[in-house]
C-alpha cells in the first residue's frame, strides 16, 4: 500500500505540473494503469485521522466533535413539532368513542403501523369493509366539526 501511495503521490505531483491544477483520480489512475476506485481508496486510507477532541476555533474552547451532525436522528425543533403534532392528535382523536378512533389509527397508520386498507379494518372489528368506510366518515365528519381541530391546523 505504502509503495503505491508514494506512486499516486508522484504520478499526482507529475500531472500536476503538466495540466496546472488538481488532477482527477481518473488521470492519475490511468497514468498508473490503476482503477479510479483503486486511487481514491489508496489516498483515502493515507489521510491523517482527526480526532473529534481536536480542540477548534479562535479561542479553542470548542471541540471538532460538536460541529457534527447525527443524520440519523431529527434536529431539536423537528423532533419538538413531531411532538407537539402527536399530542394535538392524540387529543382530537380522544373527543371520539373507542371505536371510531381506532378505526382511524387503523385506517391512517397513526397508531405506528402501515395504513390498512377497508377491508383489513373490517377483519378486525368483523365487520364489512362499507362499514368502516361509514365509521370513518362519520369520525372525520366528528372532527371536521370539532373546534379543537384548529389546534391541529395551527401545529402543522
Amino acid at each position: 500500500v505504502v509503495e503505491k501511495l508514494n506512486k499516486i503521490v508522484r504520478a499526482e505531483r507529475k500531472l500536476r505540473a503538466e495540466l496546472g491544477r488538481e488532477p482527477f483520480s481518473r488521470e492519475i489512475a490511468k497514468d498508473l494503469d490503476l482503477g479510479p476506485d483503486e486511487v481514491e481508496h489508496i489516498r483515502r486510507s493515507a489521510q491523517t485521522p482527526v480526532s473529534l477532541e481536536k480542540p477548534v476555533g479562535d479561542e479553542e474552547e470548542s471541540e471538532f466533535g460538536h460541529f457534527l451532525t447525527d443524520e440519523s436522528e431529527p434536529l431539536p425543533d423537528e423532533a419538538a413539532e413531531v411532538t407537539l403534532r402527536k399530542e394535538a392528535l392524540r387529543g382530537i382523536l380522544g373527543s371520539l368513542a373507542p371505536r371510531e378512533r381506532a378505526v382511524l389509527e387503523l385506517r391512517y397508520g397513526l397508531d405506528g403501523q402501515h395504513p390498512r386498507t377497508l377491508d383489513e379494518v373490517g377483519r378486525t372489528f368483523n365487520v364489512t369493509r362499507e362499514r368502516i368506510r361509514q365509521i370513518e366518515n362519520q369520525s372525520l365528519k366528528k372532527l371536521r366539526a370539532l373546534a379543537d381541530a384548529q389546534k391541529l391546523r395551527e401545529v402543522a
